[in-house]
């Protein structure tokens, strides 16, 4: 069974393989991305859409940045709060709360046109006051994980990797798709 992995950023596709151990298809589908604060909504709605698209079973991602101080937002909102106010208006954000407590997630949904598998992760943290390391990629540089002093961004990449991992379920992931034989992951 051939698998899809969605996404339109070419250099998260090429982690997201780095991470299971396989080199993963991945297509940039353009799919409606609904309106909600229920992660596991979101992610299966888009899952449903990409593989409508293209009627094969598809591995679909969405993040969440939840600032504690204002319940579950940004969320699953956190794309268009960095577009619209940028990682250094999100830190002006997370003034409200002197402790700046945050936590970020993420859910996978492997679809194959029945049956969602949803998977997921997280890590409590804080906000930077200002943004801080490398800016390439989204909120890296404003969350701090749980008992680390650096951002995302500013972590070495063995650092960054187990911080990421546990944001994001990659284990639970390979392991369930190795238990279906979609492959065999080493």
């Amino acid at each position: 069974m051939n698998v899809v992995y969605v996404t339109g950023n070419k250099n998260k596709a090429k982690y997201f393989s780095k991470l299971l151990g396989i080199d993963i298809e991945h297509h940039p589908a353009d799919v409606v991305e609904i309106q909600s604060l229920d992660a596991e909504e979101v992610v299966v709605a888009k899952a449903k859409e990409a593989y409508v698209q293209l009627a094969k079973p598809v591995i679909v991602e969405d993040t969440s940045l939840e600032f504690k101080s204002m319940g579950r937002l940004p969320g699953t909102f956190i794309k268009w709060f960095l577009e619209e106010i940028g990682t250094e208006g999100l830190c002006r954000l997370a003034d409200n709360d002197p402790q700046r407590l945050a936590h970020a997630s993420a859910t996978f949904v492997n679809y194959d046109g029945k049956k969602a598998k949803i998977f997921k992760g997280g890590l409590d943290g804080t906000i930077a006051k200002e943004p801080r390391g490398n800016t390439d990629f989204g909120w890296n540089p404003i969350f701090i994980p749980e008992g680390k002093q650096q951002t995302l961004g500013e972590m070495n990449e063995q650092e960054f990797e187990a911080a990421y991992t546990k944001v994001k379920p990659f284990a639970e992931l390979k392991k369930y798709l190795n238990s279906v034989n979609i492959w065999t992951i080493t």
